[in-house]
């Protein structure tokens, strides 16, 4: 009966403080173990995401959505520029150039 109560009481507490815990820092070197079956490098990808949160404050995936979101404005920008629209219509028109000599 002493240890069904032990029992018990250990589950509740475990469900308890499940939720202080990040239960999902530790699913991608879950995955890596499962998918490697290396112990070390399960162990530096968790090093390594927690060095990089640590430096930066942010976790890795935030850090790729900022990169990317950054890229696209400096495409975007890059795209819609007059110097970008002037080379182009250089090349278009070298293009055409060569395009009519080789005809003739």
């Amino acid at each position: 009966m002493m240890i069904h109560k032990k029992i018990i009481f250990s589950l509740s507490i475990f469900c308890f403080l499940a939720g202080c815990t990040a239960p999902t820092a530790m699913l991608a070197p879950a995955y890596t173990l499962s998918s490697t079956g290396s112990v070390m490098q399960a162990g530096l990808s968790y090093g390594s995401n927690e060095m990089i949160t640590m430096y930066t404050g942010k976790t890795p995936m935030e850090n790729v959505v900022e990169m990317t979101s950054i890229e696209k404005n400096i495409q975007k920008q890059t795209l819609e520029s007059e110097d970008f629209h002037i080379l182009v219509k250089n090349k278009i028109n070298k293009t055409g150039a060569i395009l009519k000599g080789a005809n003739q």
